[in-house]
C-alpha cells in the first residue's frame, strides 16, 4: 500500500469529526498511520461491497471514518491503480461501552454530504456482552475480547457466529499471548491507551494464538492468521475468520 496515499486518505478520515474535537482528530489520524489493521482491510478487500458490517467495540466509529473518506476519494477518481475498490457497506454498525465515542462515532455519519449517504451508519452505546447484534455479513473486533472474560468471549464469539450466518466473515485482531517482550510490549502500550481514555481494568483476558483458532474452528469457522505487527513491537495477529453454515 502507498504509504503516502494511505496517509493522505486518514487525514481525509480525521477530518470527518469536529474541528474544535483535536482529540477526535488527532486520534482518527494516529490510530489510521500506526495501526496496520486498517491498511490491510482496506487493501485486501476484507469487507464486501454491500455488506452489513458490525463492528464490535467501535470506539469512535475509525473504521466507519476510513470507509466514508475512501469512497469518496474512489468517486473523485482519486485511487491509486491495481487497489480494490473500496467496500460501500449496505450498513455499519458500531457498538461500544463508552457515550463520548459513540456521539463521536455517529458524527461520522451526520457530517457526510447529501450525495454520500448510501450507507446507513449508526452507532449505540452498549456492551458487547449484553446489547443485540443485528444481521451481519462482516463482523469487524479489533483489539476487543482480551478485556472481558473467557466466558464472556466464547458468548460472544457464538453470538457473532449467529449474527452472521452462512457466508459471514468475522474480521478478529488479537494479541498473540506469549512470555516474549514483543507480548508484554503489547499489553503495556495497551494498558496506558485505555488509561488515557480513561478505562479502567483489573485484568486482561489474553490467549496464545493457536487457542483462538481453535476456538473459532470449533464453532464452524476456516481460519486465516495474519500477522498484523508490521511497523510496531507488538505481537497481534488478524484472524480472518470464515463461517460456511452448519
Amino acid at each position: 500500500m502507498s504509504e503516502p496515499f494511505f496517509r493522505t486518505l486518514a487525514r481525509d478520515a480525521a477530518s470527518r469529526y469536529p474541528p474544535r474535537d483535536r482529540f477526535a482528530r488527532h486520534f482518527a489520524f494516529g490510530k489510521l498511520t500506526r495501526d496496520p489493521a486498517f491498511a490491510h482491510i482496506l487493501r485486501h478487500g476484507l469487507i464486501p461491497a454491500g455488506a452489513r458490517v458490525l463492528d464490535l467495540g467501535s470506539g469512535q466509529g475509525v473504521l466507519a471514518a476510513l470507509l466514508v473518506a475512501a469512497r469518496g476519494r474512489h468517486a473523485r477518481g482519486d485511487w491509486p491503480a491495481g487497489w480494490p475498490v473500496p467496500p460501500n457497506p449496505a450498513r455499519i454498525i458500531g457498538i461500544d461501552l463508552v457515550s463520548r465515542d459513540v456521539e463521536r462515532a455517529n458524527h461520522v455519519s451526520r457530517s457526510r454530504e447529501a450525495g454520500d449517504r448510501e450507507t446507513d451508519i449508526r452507532f449505540v452505546a452498549g456492551d458487547i456482552r449484553t446489547t443485540p447484534f443485528d444481521p451481519a455479513d462482516t463482523v469487524v473486533i479489533l483489539d476487543v475480547l482480551h478485556y472481558i472474560d473467557y466466558d464472556a468471549q466464547a458468548e460472544v464469539l457464538r453470538r457473532v457466529r449467529a449474527a452472521l450466518g452462512a457466508g459471514g466473515v468475522l474480521l478478529l485482531r488479537v494479541g498473540d499471548e506469549s512470555p516474549r517482550l514483543r507480548f508484554r510490549i503489547t499489553l503495556a502500550v495497551d494498558r496506558f491507551v485505555m488509561a488515557l481514555r480513561g478505562h479502567r481494568f483489573a485484568r486482561l483476558y489474553c490467549k496464545p494464538l493457536a487457542r483462538w483458532r481453535q476456538e473459532l474452528e470449533a464453532l464452524g469457522f476456516r481460519v486465516a492468521a495474519t500477522p498484523m505487527s508490521a511497523g510496531t513491537p507488538f505481537a497481534n495477529a488478524l484472524l480472518v475468520a470464515r463461517y460456511d453454515g452448519p
